[in-house]
């Protein structure tokens, strides 16, 4: 892993990095922090590969700055056909590769846990973001909706591949084919929400979450979170395989044995 570098420049979000906990929060309130038509996504590619060079970073946090999380693609840009929504159907089938998917596999790679502070609506990709962290945290005042269906669309940023995952089929078919909108309690209720917070308590909440995953060994979270991603997609055998491989390496590691050492410690200062 290369060292400690400089913080990427953010060009619609404020990131900061505290104690091993990165915050990256969108600032485009203006148009509901929209991921088309703005320079999120570029924004969120750009921390999701520099976390998981900098082993500073032990978790991440998304978080919307204003009224929702993200209102995912740009409706105004759709109607004009300008933007990533221009052009021939193949043009804009490579604007969704070399854009908005681009961020997909970005967050989807991140070797950290990454938290979604979902903060207000969540919507068509907004919530397809969300739904690409490891855990969501959601506002009371939170909506979230699976909304294509209703434009004349489909997920294209992999929404169908990650909202199973969080919900499970029927519910994820039930969501896609209504688009309809999912209120803060429903969301919590079908495993969308790990928690539901008060508004003003949301962000002190996945801080201190996040706070608590940053403080466990890097290398050993980096590694549990791969093998989580693993498990998904590999037969039970070769993963076992896997899985001897990954904690060979962490028996041999220094935060295994200083890990051993301090839990020896507690345990012979109570004997």
């Amino acid at each position: 892993m290369s060292p400690a570098r400089d913080l990427p420049q953010c060009t619609d979000s404020d990131l900061s990095l505290t104690d091993g906990v990165a915050l990256l929060r969108f600032c485009r309130d203006d148009v509901r922090n929209a991921l088309t038509g703005t320079a999120l996504i570029g924004d969120i590619v750009n921390v999701c590969n520099w976390a998981n060079e900098d082993e500073r970073v032990g978790a991440l946090i998304l978080n919307g700055n204003g009224r929702a999380f993200s209102a995912g693609g740009n409706i105004k840009d759709m109607a004009s056909k300008s933007g990533m929504f221009g052009g021939e159907p193949m043009a804009v089938q490579d604007a969704y590769r070399r854009g908005i998917q681009k961020m997909s596999l970005a967050v989807y790679r991140t070797e950290i846990p990454v938290i979604a502070a979902v903060n207000g609506a969540a919507i068509g990709a907004g919530l397809d973001l969300a739904c690409m962290c490891d855990i969501r945290l959601g506002s009371r005042r939170a909506k979230v909706a699976e909304s294509f269906v209703t434009l004349g669309l489909v997920p294209g940023d992999g929404g169908a591949w990650f909202l199973p995952r969080v919900v499970g089929t029927q519910r994820a078919a039930e969501m896609t084919f209504s688009g309809r909108l999912v209120e803060a309690d429903e969301a919590l209720e079908i495993g969308l929400f790990l928690e539901l917070c008060e508004p003003d308590a949301l962000l002190d909440r996945a801080l201190v979450l996040a706070a608590g995953f940053a403080g466990q060994p890097r290398r050993a979270i980096r590694l549990a979170k791969r093998l989580l991603a693993m498990g998904q997609r590999m037969p039970l055998d070769d993963f076992l395989d896997h899985c001897a491989g990954l904690q060979a390496l962490a028996h041999h590691g220094t935060e295994h044995d200083a890990a051993v050492a301090a839990a020896i410690s507690k345990i012979t200062s109570k004997a």
